[in-house]
């Protein structure tokens, strides 16, 4: 039918419910089953219903559909979603989309469809922060097919036609903030949660033989921002248990007995752990037997009712009442919502608003078998049962706590699990509009001897809420009758003894509680983070309690150890608040999660350093696989490459006993080919960043931490490198180290690769070694000129430089003249070598600030006063691998026997030796 403008005319409404059941169910209501229409959408699961209805007076034509839950989804972009096509760190800023998936587009296509043809929008959604979010998922398909659309948004709670009557009636505005919080959830939870479980997979899942059944599902070892605190409470609390030491006790028993009953009085010590402190006064009481009234007093106690229900309660209360999951028993209520027996039952209100009318959900009660005439008596103003319920302190602003809404003596379809949860929901409310019981208590102190005891006896004067809350008991006891000062000789007395327990495993009601003081998810998502440590094998649940699995235990252990406790809520706790913050616009949404993804990626980049500690707490539980080989049992190889070598296996990067990093080839001794690594590499931690350049790949790099005294001053401490060759900076650290890539592998089938010869001539075929060298020659780029072809201890430029400045060195040198510094003029220090070849050995080396420039050594300059100077042309003596210097023509080689290349060592300046060999290390700041 088309739409009529002007005042009254008929306008076309799509009205959206985040159910196909809602919708079903709101259209009978709206249309009261009377003129009713069915068609089908895109979708097979989601009808359009089609019924005519009257807004605050204005006629309408009502098409009603629904979504299933989001209708959008928010992923990484393109090759973001691939796991290893990134560092996992680069999720903390990889550009993100939100789309309509693949498996809803017919329901977008619904949506367009039918948009097109409409004035208005109404949302029907529910009335939650994820429920709003939703709400703007839709507006925004519809909004980019139909510009001009009236959008409104309809607050229910329950599916009865009081409310839903009320709702269309009384519509507003969607809610942007509240979207807004889910948004931020939604992108920090991804981005968290993304970067750390690839982490965590890539970095464990192959390394170890994990000895539990799958059940064929493939292993992820997740991470979720609030599912690790919520292991981290069933790991602590294991610990606990673990950690206990039982130790006896011992405490005095007194009771006394008379024709009125019992009383079994109670030490006011408690107990002690000194035995022979506890035989003495008990001892003495025994010597002095009579007991005197000290104290009797007499006073009226209340037990009040609970507060109001909300989604939190319902769950502890039906884990405690009838051993129900928090996830079965949100299904559960999800049905009876939906059916209109309750109301929505995703709630954090705990308060009735002062507008309820509460009398009209009991009377519906009335007519049941059961609670039904105690639903009477609260009504009748003569019994005074009534009592406005008590305020819990929460509201949401979304939905009234849980509560029923149509009567059902038992539905035929019903299962056990909805007969108990709907009773809960009718007994609870009932109880908490009703007044509390009251008992009488009695107390009383007794004097033995010095030592005091007490008892207490309570009987119950007026049932009132505990009548229809059968979940609940008050117990006591009587006893006879006391007055003050009056004298009894005890029936037994006893010294009893004892030994302390642990605190028992955390029940689901008491892992719910944990999680609610400490802010940790939602009241809808809390089961969902519960289940997920069954469902990833971090946690088993054993007779309604959790324990820790191997595997969870091992992963908080690991996270524990690195000296941070991601493990811990406070984390989530802080941007719950913020999200809460955002909902109500005390926060910018940008700001949050600038502030949240910063300081989760700090987090993740330690946790990546520290990632040892994942691999020796896993290794305390499971074996290690046996892929990565080598030759140091102690280290777990960690892939960079295929071997360029042997083609078979892979280079992985060890750490040795002595701390020194290497990589080497997997099939160790098979193949001996291996990388040195500098010595002065603190950490090394390969990640999943593939080099763009070095080839064959994947080539993946290694994020270095230097120490800082043993390099340059122009170097970074933590540098991404590649071993692959195409890295400066790695080149050149090895080249001042001596170290670099060997290869000695004694099989001719896996010795194809060409490498640098050993420097101590150890390779086992010296006749290739020309040859080798040549080859590495043609390769190799001088880190002093930047030209290949050579290295830089053959590098040209650098000896024929140094021949230079020594010959003009040694042409102006006489007698005891000071030796100025070739390169700045400054006069040279004389000092001592302290190297293996060159120990004790003296040499000239400039101090000017920005200088530091090794000279030559004193023993080649000519003397001509009684062993002054000597001849720059006199043979200088030879130690190590240190070159001479002949003739002049000599180049200038430093005290390690290696040549100049304008590099000394950072910490005194000396030529002579690097950072990492300096005899003043660890005496400066």
């Amino acid at each position: 039918m088309a739409a009529r403008g002007g005042g009254g005319r008929t306008i076309r409404v799509l009205n959206v419910a985040e159910k196909p059941s809602v919708a079903k169910t709101v259209s009978g209501i709206l249309s009261n089953n009377q003129g009713l229409r069915m068609r089908e959408g895109r979708s097979r699961y989601n009808k359009i219903f089609e019924f005519n209805y009257t807004i605050q007076g204005q006629p309408c034509q009502m098409m009603f559909t629904s979504v299933t839950g989001h209708l959008m989804e928010i992923e990484f972009e393109g090759r973001y979603r691939k796991w290893h096509s990134c560092d996992p760190v680069d999720l903390f800023e990889a550009p993100i989309q939100k789309h309509v998936p693949e498996d809803k587009l017919d329901i977008r296509r619904t949506l367009e469809e039918e948009a097109r043809k409409c004035q208005w929008l109404v949302l029907w959604l529910d009335c939650d922060r994820e429920g709003e979010n939703i709400a703007f998922e839709v507006v925004e398909v519809c909004s980019s097919v139909n510009s001009q659309l009236n959008i409104w948004r309809a607050h229910f709670s329950s599916l009865i036609d009081r409310e839903i009557h009320q709702a269309v009636q009384q519509l507003t505005r969607p809610n942007q903030l509240f979207s807004d919080a889910v948004d931020v959830r939604q992108e920090i939870d991804l981005r968290i949660g993304a970067s750390f479980t690839r982490f965590q997979t890539m970095l464990l899942k192959d390394a170890f033989v994990f000895n539990f059944p799958t059940d064929g599902r493939n292993l992820v070892l997740s991470y979720g921002p609030c599912q690790f605190p919520t292991l981290g409470f069933v790991v602590e609390r294991y610990w606990e248990i673990q950690a206990h030491e039982p130790e006896e006790f011992w405490k005095i028993q007194c009771s006394h007995t008379t024709d009125e009953g019992t009383a079994n009085f109670n030490w006011m010590r408690g107990h002690l752990f000194d035995y022979t402190c506890a035989v003495l006064l008990y001892e003495m009481c025994v010597q002095e037997p009579i007991a005197t009234v000290t104290k009797v007093r007499q006073q009226e106690k209340l037990k009040y009712p609970p507060h109001p229900l909300n989604t939190i309660e319902l769950e502890k209360r039906a884990s405690r009442y009838f051993r129900m999951s928090s996830e079965k028993t949100m299904k559960v209520a999800e049905d009876l919502y939906q059916s209109g027996f309750i109301s929505y039952p995703r709630t954090e209100t705990d308060s009735f608003s002062t507008r309820t009318d509460l009398h009209i959900l009991v009377q519906e009660q009335q007519a049941h078998p059961v609670w039904g005439p105690y639903a009477q008596r609260l009504l009748d103003p003569s019994s005074g049962l009534w009592r406005n319920p008590s305020n819990g302190g929460h509201d949401d602003k979304a939905h009234p706590p849980i509560h029923p809404t149509k009567f059902s003596p038992g539905e035929s379809g019903w299962s056990e699990d909805h007969k108990k949860l709907y009773e809960l929901v009718v007994r609870h409310y009932l109880a908490c509009v009703s007044q509390p019981a009251v008992g009488a208590e009695t107390t009383v102190e007794i004097d033995i001897a010095g030592e005091m005891f007490s008892a207490l006896g309570r009987t119950i004067v007026a049932k009132n809420y505990l009548e229809v809350y059968r979940f609940e008991s008050w117990g006591g006891s009587l006893i006879p009758n006391y007055t003050f000062g009056q004298q009894f000789t005890p029936t037994s007395l006893t010294l009893d003894s004892g030994i302390t327990r642990p605190p028992p495993l955390l029940s689901e009601s008491d892992l719910l509680d944990c999680m609610d003081k400490a802010g940790i998810g939602t009241d809808a998502t809390m089961h969902d983070h519960i289940k997920k440590l069954t469902d990833r094998f971090y946690a088993t649940k054993e007779a309604s309690h959790f324990k820790p699995t191997n595997l969870g235990e091992a992963l908080v252990m690991g996270y524990d150890d690195m000296g941070y406790e991601l493990w811990k809520p406070y984390l989530r706790s802080m941007m719950e608040e913020d999200m809460k913050a955002v909902s109500v616009g005390n926060k910018r949404k940008d700001d949050v999660l600038a502030t949240c993804l910063q300081q989760m990626k700090a987090c993740f980049l330690d946790a990546r350093v520290n990632k040892v500690k994942l691999f020796q707490a896993l290794e305390i539980f499971f074996d290690r696989t046996n892929r990565t080989g080598g030759d140091d049992q102690h280290n777990h190889g960690q892939l960079v490459r295929r071997c360029d070598v042997c083609h078979d296996s892979d280079l992985v990067l060890r750490k040795k006993p002595d701390g020194k990093f290497m990589i080497g080839c997997s099939a160790y001794p098979q193949c001996r080919n291996v990388i040195w690594l500098p010595g002065s590499i603190s950490e090394a931690v390969v990640t999943q960043t593939v080099c763009n350049t070095c080839t064959p790949g994947p080539v993946f790099k290694i994020e270095f931490t230097f120490r800082r005294l043993e390099i340059p001053p122009g170097f970074s401490v933590h540098h991404l490198g590649c071993v692959g060759g195409c890295d400066d900076v790695m080149r050149q650290l090895m080249e001042m180290s001596g170290s670099g890539h060997r290869n000695s592998s004694t099989t001719p089938a896996r010795g194809r690769g060409v490498t640098a010869p050993s420097r101590n001539n150890s390779q086992p075929n010296q006749q290739q070694q020309p040859q080798r060298q040549q080859q590495q020659q043609q390769q190799a780029t001088c880190s002093f000129c930047h030209q290949t072809g050579h290295s830089s201890s053959d590098c040209y430029s650098l000896t024929s430089q140094n021949r230079s400045a020594r010959s003009q060195r040694a042409n102006s040198n006489n007698g005891d003249s000071p030796l100025p510094c070739t390169t700045c003029g400054s006069p040279c220090v004389l000092k001592t070598a302290n190297t293996e070849s060159n120990r004790g050995r003296k040499f000239y080396s400039c101090q000017s600030q920005g200088c530091k420039f090794f000279v030559c050594w004193e023993d080649s300059i000519p003397t001509t006063r009684g062993g002054g100077s000597r001849s720059a042309t006199t043979t200088s003596r030879r130690g190590g691998r240190g070159g001479g210097q002949d003739g002049g023509n000599g180049r200038f080689v430093s005290a390690t026997g290696d040549p100049v290349s304008g590099r000394s060592c950072f910490i005194c300046g000396d030529p002579s030796h690097f950072a990492n060999a300096c005899p003043n290390r660890g005496m400066r700041n």
